[in-house]
């Protein structure tokens, strides 16, 4: 009879413990950024994903994020996304040429446009010197260095001319031919894919660098510093 009281004594002192770890299990976690939610297709997967194949674009992924993604660290937007490290994980910015000449106003010269849209890593900084040195020389100096100066858009701006709005930008789909400026460094990633805006601000696309470039065809510029 003692035996089977200490048995049954031993069974209610664990009982409320086993009872705790079952509902931690299944609530979430209040201190750790909640993984990449489920993905669902919207109109902008659909239409992304339409555009990327049609160009023979085969090695890419959306992966929708929760809407605390830009409160993480870039190590956990890394882990949410599967990313190779932190120096996978990009953005696309657009800048204007704010001392463009009065007759350029739009994108229609991809070599002396008003605006660009650049591609860096998160862990970098953009250096709009060198994308103002790297104009000019693409004019081969039939362009004055002052007419160069190349600043982040303000968002209606980015907003018109990509579709996108902030945290959302990508250079695949937008509703203006912007020329796009690829940084060097992206390219020297191994492995070669990234993640960059996907569209929407909680979606994230990944793709092959080669894949990418072959779409867009932008301009590969050493155009950041760390």
């Amino acid at each position: 009879m003692e035996e089977a009281l200490a048995s049954l004594e031993k069974v209610q002192t664990q009982l409320p413990q086993r009872i705790s770890n079952l509902e931690h299990s299944f609530l979430p976690q209040q201190n750790a950024p909640s993984s990449t939610v489920e993905n669902k297709d919207t109109d902008t997967v659909t239409r992304l994903s339409s555009i990327l194949r049609t160009n023979n674009v085969d090695d890419f992924s959306f992966k929708r994020v929760a809407s605390d993604y830009y409160d993480w660290t870039l190590e956990a937007r890394r882990d949410a996304l599967g990313a190779s490290s932190i120096y996978h994980l990009c953005k696309s910015m657009v800048l204007v040429n704010t001392r463009a000449p009065s007759n350029v106003i739009d994108c229609s010269d991809r070599n002396n446009s008003k605006y660009y849209i650049v591609v860096v890593q998160y862990t970098a900084r953009l250096n709009a010197d060198a994308v103002k040195n790297f104009l000019y020389s693409l004019n081969n100096g039939t362009i004055a260095k002052k007419k160069f100066n190349l600043r982040l858009a303000p968002e209606e701006t980015s907003s018109e001319l990509t579709g996108y709005g902030h945290n959302a930008v990508t250079c695949i789909g937008m509703k203006t031919d912007i020329p796009v400026i690829l940084d060097e460094a992206i390219v020297k990633l191994n492995p070669d894919f990234f993640w960059l805006g996907g569209g929407e601000v909680d979606l994230k696309l990944g793709i092959r660098t080669s894949q990418l470039i072959r779409i867009v065809n932008p301009f590969i510029v050493s155009c950041s510093s760390n």
